[in-house]
């Protein structure tokens, strides 16, 4: 039997552990071929290593994603051997500090915005014709409930999640007569090493592992979903949208 996903390319970003390793795998099991990009060697050979005992295949890109060319050069060797790309996972962020706004050092807030957001983007220049050369483009961006909630001392992080969500909304906008079909993921509080990092006292047991949280967030790379520029939740019960499609004219 065919799997729902076989042969379709997907790009992932932030691949090589957490929610982006997770997303990988689940799409590996479903047929895909993985684009894994993460700036780990080591870690990105032992995910290959599990995408292969899945009896699926990837494509090892170990680059910091700040190296903007080395983005679209990514793009060029794609198009070079697949003329196509069917799937985007904009997994990769970084917490930065939790700071006060004025304590933030510019460097780490320029850090964050660059992996957060500008990257995102380099993404999308650089990766968007590829998707309209698939016959059911998919991308999907992993927000936070941090880019509406504005906690103290959460300045840089949230402030990358809610320009994110506007470019995503943006650029869903700009597809919305096309075959691709681009939307939000909000994982929520997941056992990961940044939420361990934000929150170093917290139990972390109680928290869902990257697995459960991944098996949803692959939904939305499915070429039978069809909404476009919406955000979704992770929810024990199912995925869970709160908020609405891009339809209204400015």
């Amino acid at each position: 039997m065919a799997k729902s996903l076989q042969d379709r390319v997907a790009v992932v970003t932030g691949a090589s552990r957490g929610i982006g390793r997770a997303i990988a795998l689940e799409l590996a099991r479903a047929g895909a071929h993985i684009v894994a990009v993460a700036r780990t060697q080591g870690a990105l050979e032992e995910l290959d290593d599990e995408i292969k005992s899945a009896g699926s295949r990837a494509t090892l890109v170990p680059v910091d994603l700040k190296d903007f060319p080395a983005i679209d050069r990514l793009g060029a060797a794609i198009h070079e051997r697949w003329q196509r790309l069917d799937i985007l996972v904009g997994n990769a962020g970084i917490l930065g500090k939790l700071s006060p706004l004025g304590h933030i050092d510019p460097g780490t807030w320029d850090d964050v915005m660059a992996i957060n957001v500008t990257a995102n983007w380099r993404l999308i220049r650089a990766l968007d014709p590829l998707l309209r050369l698939s016959d059911a483009g998919r991308a999907v961006f992993i927000t936070s409930g941090a880019s509406h909630r504005c906690f103290a001392y959460w300045g840089s992080y949230s402030t990358s999640k809610a320009a994110l969500e506007a470019l995503v909304k943006t650029y869903a906008a700009e597809v919305a007569t096309t075959s691709i079909r681009t939307n939000l993921f909000s994982p929520g509080p997941t056992r990961t090493r940044m939420r361990a990092q934000a929150m170093p006292g917290e139990e972390s047991s109680s928290l869902p592992p990257p697995e459960e949280v991944a098996a949803q967030a692959v939904e939305l790379c499915n070429p039978a979903f069809t909404d476009n520029g919406a955000i979704y939740k992770y929810a024990p019960e199912g995925l869970l949208r709160f908020e609405g499609s891009v339809t209204a004219r400015l």
